[in-house]
């Protein structure tokens, strides 16, 4: 379906432009033609300035097609900038015959120069042209803002412009047939001016899209709709390109030390998905980065020991408060093939950066293996069937209730008792957790073959 639009999109951009060229083309025969047969000074600047059209129009029409190809491998932003360049290439041909027209008007108000012959085709000329000029204007920003085309729309503008000479033209004949004779010449010069205004406003504006100048307004929306995330995701930088429409942005945004890499993955989505609000049918970017700044004691040390590549987990940080001093224990868990070691060299640096970084005054670290993935064994249904009623007993006896789940899985390690409890609503997580705790430590010691009991507590 993106292929299919990619192409209506560049069908639309080519059928607009091959239009363009061909009303320059008629433009061109009868302003020139009419201008020089009458002998009009204002005519023949705007039937100069239309010829500049016919090639700018070429020049879009092969800017549009260029523009359309996917990227690849030596343009990975694709090609659309190279609207941008045709529009800067128009706006060239611009100027030069503004600056044209500009020598030859003022050189006749100069030499006081013979008033052009007034002829009722002269009108029709202009009232062709004003209908050509205004048709295609309107063609031109309606497809430009429908596939925010730059060349498309530096085309309306020039035929724009090509509007406003046209209606000068048109003053300064009626002045002549009035009796002022160099009515004609400071029409001329007007256009002049007019041409080089519009000129001058497509240099800076497709200048500025290749320099990549970000436009102030799509910045602050991008930053606004990240500040718009929850506080744990903070930008740290935001950069921005812009191609014949099209946002690309660079993001890179901080989260807690301890956040596993599927919450820093979504933490990504939700600034990809923010600024894709802002700014539609942008390719966003995202990298992510562990907080370093700002953070409390207890993340600043899961920070530090995390940043250790063989560190696969750092769990149940303990802060000790003595006086003045303070003490902090960690467990860190390492690949279960690792020797002790080469653990014991990582986490005596672990716990020198801690001490470093933090200013506390020890660190004890406690290691373990990170746990091997455990292989379920076929159930056997009565050891089953007696450890479930016994498990049941003794909750019944410790909580007066009975479990909400009991599962037992038999691995090569031993039985792995999943248990869900439910507990009084008005309990703490603490008092909870104090209760799992005892009630799995009685469960081991009443129930030999048990390896490992998940406790899971709700209210």
């Amino acid at each position: 379906m993106a292929v299919a639009a990619e192409n209506d999109q560049a069908l639309a951009q080519r059928r607009t432009t091959l239009i363009s060229i061909a009303a320059a083309g008629l433009l061109v025969a009868l302003k020139l033609g009419v201008g020089l047969a009458t002998n009009s000074l204002g005519l023949v600047s705007i039937g100069i300035e239309s010829s500049g059209d016919v090639v700018a129009a070429v020049l879009t029409f092969f800017a549009v097609r260029l523009g359309g190809r996917p990227a690849d491998p030596d343009h990975p932003y694709g090609h659309r900038r190279a609207e941008n360049l045709g529009a800067l290439g128009e706006a060239g041909i611009l100027l030069a015959g503004g600056v044209v027209v500009a020598v030859h008007a003022i050189g006749n108000l100069v030499g006081e120069a013979k008033a052009p012959e007034i002829a009722w085709y002269q009108f029709a000329v202009i009232f062709v042209a004003l209908a050509v000029d205004l048709s295609r204007t309107l063609v031109s920003l309606r497809t430009a803002r429908r596939y925010h085309s730059a060349a498309l729309r530096s085309n309306a503008f020039h035929f724009l412009g090509d509007t406003a000479a046209s209606l000068t033209v048109l003053v300064g004949l009626l002045a002549v047939r009035g009796g002022i004779d160099q009515g004609d010449s400071i029409a001329a010069l007007l256009v002049a001016a007019i041409i080089c205004a519009a000129a001058a406003r497509l240099i800076a504006e497709n200048a500025n899209v290749l320099m990549d100048r970000t436009p102030t307004e799509a910045r602050e929306a991008a930053e606004q709709a990240i500040a718009d995330l929850p506080a744990d995701v903070e930008l740290t930088r935001l950069r921005l390109r812009e191609s014949s429409g099209r946002y690309f942005a660079d993001v890179i945004v901080t989260v807690p030390p301890g956040r596993a890499v599927v919450e820093g993955h979504q933490a990504a989505n939700l600034v990809e998905a923010a600024v894709e609000r802002a700014l539609p049918g942008s390719d966003v970017v995202v990298h992510v980065e562990p907080r370093r700044r700002g953070l409390h004691l207890r993340e600043r040390v899961l920070a530090i020991a995390l940043a250790e590549p063989l560190v696969m987990e750092a769990h149940d940080v303990t802060i000790f408060e003595q006086g003045d001093a303070t003490d902090v224990s960690l467990h860190l868990k390492f690949p279960a093939d690792l020797d002790l070691q080469a653990a014991a060299q990582i986490a005596e640096r672990v716990q020198r950066r801690i001490c470093a970084g933090t200013g506390v005054s020890a660190v004890q670290t406690h290691l373990e293996p990170l746990e091997r993935t455990l292989r379920a064994r076929p159930p056997d249904a009565r050891a089953d069937r007696e450890a479930t009623r016994q498990i049941e007993r003794l909750v019944r006896e410790r909580t007066g209730l009975h479990p909400q789940r009991v599962k037992l899985l038999s691995t090569d390690a031993g039985r792995v008792v999943f248990l869900t409890l439910r507990v009084g609503a008005d309990g703490t997580l603490t008092t909870a957790h104090e209760l799992a705790g005892e009630l799995e430590e009685e469960l081991r010691q009443q129930i030999p073959s048990i390896a490992d009991v998940v406790i899971h507590t709700e209210p």
